[in-house]
C-alpha cells in the first residue's frame, strides 16, 4: 500500500544513503572562506524549504535579523529539495560550503555521523541572547546525536487523526478524544463502515512510515537502544503490524480497490466517504472548503502516545570560519518573534517554540478548531528511525509487510525482515 502523500520536504528520504562514506572522507579538513570586512561578517546560509514560495518570509526574517545584528550580514542561498543534498555534498567536499544550512531531520542525522557539523555549545555559550528553553525540549532533543546539540529544531509538521464530523453525528458515534487508544479507534470504525455506501471508517496506509510509529505505540522499539539489532520482530511488533493489516478490506479500502490512484485517500475524505483519516497538519489547507465539519485529534495509541514529526533543523558547517556569527543568525531564525510570526502568518511551518501562547494566530484558525493538537503531537514525536542504508531498510519492511498482508505467516516474516535488517547495521 503506498505511502500517505508528505510535503515536498520529504518525499525525497533515500538522499540519505547519499554517499556517506564521501562525506566523511571530506567533511574535516575543509574550510570555508572567511568572508569578513570593514567589521561585517558575511554568514552564508543555504536553504530548501524558502523557494520558491517563501522567500519573501525569508528575507524578513533576515531584514530583522541584520537591524538587530549590524555587524553581520546574511547571504541567502537557495536549492530546490530534489537538488538540495547533492549541491550541499560537493559544496563540503570542495571546501566551499556554506556557514550554516538547512537539514531535514533524516539528513540531519547523516551529516552528523559524517562529521560535517559544528558542536554547538561553544557558540551556544558565546551568543548571549541564546535561550534554549524557547524551543520544544522534544524538538531540541531531535538534533542532537551522541549527546552533542548540532542543530537547532527550525520548523515542524506533524501527522494526526483527522475525522469526519458528519459521519460521527450520523452514525451517533462520540467524537476521537485525546484519550482514545487503538481499541477505540477500531470500534468507531467499524460502527462507521458501510460498504454498500461506499463509506469507510478509517484509512492508514500499511507502510513503513506508520509501521515504525505503530510499534512505538505498542510499548516496542523499532532499533535496539544501540541501533545493532532490529527489534520490530517483538510481540509490540507484531502487534502493530496487526494493526494495521487488520484494516484493510474491513474498514478502510483493500489494496486492490486503491490500486496506484494518485490522492485515492485525500479524495476519499473529500468526497465525505471517510471518517477518519491518518494525515498531516499540511492537509488542512487542501480540506479548508468541504462541505462538512471536520476536527483533528492526537492519533491514538496503545500502551503510549507517539506520533510522527517531520522536523527541519539548522545547523553549522563544521568547516565554517564564522561559527559565533552563524550561531547568532540560527538562534534568530528559530526562536526570534519576527520569525515566528512570518511562519505562522505564512502558513510556512511551524516553529517548535515552547510557548505555544506565540502560536496564537495559528492556533486561533479554523478549521479545524483542534489545532493545538498538532503542538501536542510535538511533545509524543516518534523519530524516524535512520540508518546510513536507509532505503534498503524501508524496502525491506515494506516488502514484509506485503508479504503478510498476502497471507504469508506474520511473526516468520517479521523474523525474516528483522535479520535483513540488522545485517545492514553492520
Amino acid at each position: 500500500m503506498s505511502a500517505r502523500p508528505r510535503p515536498r520536504l520529504y518525499r525525497a528520504a533515500a538522499l540519505l544513503a547519499l554517499a556517506a562514506v564521501a562525506l566523511a572522507g571530506c567533511a574535516k579538513g575543509s574550510a570555508t572562506k572567511d568572508t569578513s570586512e570593514g567589521g561585517v561578517t558575511t554568514v552564508r546560509y543555504l536553504t530548501f524549504s524558502a523557494a520558491p514560495d517563501h522567500l519573501t518570509d525569508l528575507n524578513a526574517i533576515v531584514s530583522a535579523f541584520e537591524k538587530a545584528n549590524p555587524d553581520v550580514k546574511i547571504s541567502v542561498q537557495t536549492a530546490p529539495y530534489k537538488d538540495y543534498f547533492t549541491q550541499l555534498q560537493t559544496s563540503i567536499a570542495g571546501g566551499t560550503a556554506p556557514d550554516a544550512f538547512e537539514l531535514d531531520y533524516q539528513n540531519f542525522v547523516t551529516y552528523a555521523q559524517a562529521g560535517s557539523l559544528a558542536d554547538l555549545a561553544g557558540p551556544a555559550a558565546n551568543d548571549k541572547s541564546w535561550q534554549p528553553s524557547l524551543l520544544s525540549p522534544s524538538a531540541m532533543d531531535a538534533f542532537k546525536h551522541g549527546g552533542k546539540q548540532f542543530g537547532l529544531p527550525e520548523s515542524f509538521s506533524t501527522v494526526v487523526l483527522i475525522y469526519n464530523k458528519a459521519l460521527f453525528d450520523a452514525a451517533g458515534v462520540a467524537y476521537p478524544t485525546a484519550d482514545w487508544k487503538w481499541s477505540d479507534e477500531t470500534a468507531a470504525a467499524q460502527k462507521l463502515t458501510d460498504k454498500t455506501k461506499g463509506q469507510y471508517g478509517d484509512f492508514q496506509p500499511v507502510s513503513f512510515y506508520e509501521y515504525y510509529k505503530a510499534v512505538n505505540q505498542a510499548g516496542g522499539s523499532f532499533l535496539s537502544a544501540d541501533g545493532k539489532t532490529a527489534t520490530f520482530n517483538s510481540a509490540q511488533g507484531v502487534a502493530a503490524a496487526k494493526w494495521l493489516l487488520g484494516k484493510a478490506g474491513a474498514t478502510m479500502p483493500t489494496l486492490t480497490e486503491i490500486g496506484n490512484t494518485p490522492d485515492f485517500d485525500t479524495n476519499l475524505f473529500k468526497s465525505g466517504k471517510l471518517a477518519m483519516w491518518h494525515n498531516g497538519n499540511w492537509q488542512f489547507d487542501t480540506l479548508k472548503d468541504v462541505p462538512f465539519g471536520w476536527d483533528v485529534v492526537v492519533e491514538p495509541g496503545d500502551a503510549q502516545k507517539a506520533s510522527a514529526v517531520f522536523q527541519n533543523g539548522v545547523a553549522i558547517s563544521s568547516a565554517s570560519a564564522h561559527k559565533d556569527a552563524a550561531f547568532r543568525w540560527l538562534d534568530f531564525l528559530a526562536t526570534s518573534d519576527a520569525s515566528v510570526k512570518a511562519r505562522v502568518d505564512s502558513s510556512w511551518e511551524l516553529p517548535p517554540v515552547a510557548d505555544a501562547a506565540k502560536l496564537s494566530g495559528y492556533l486561533g484558525k479554523t478549521p479545524p478548531a483542534n489545532r493545538k493538537a498538532v503542538v501536542d503531537a510535538l511533545g509524543k514525536q516518534s523519530l524516524l528511525p535512520v540508518i546510513a542504508k536507509e532505503q534498503q531498510m524501508q524496502d525491506i519492511v515494506n516488502n514484509a509487510l506485503t508479504k503478510a498482508d498476502g497471507g504469508a505467516d506474520l511473526q516468520k516474516t517479521l523474523d525474516d525482515a528483522a535479520k535483513q535488517v540488522t545485517a545492514l547495521l553492520s
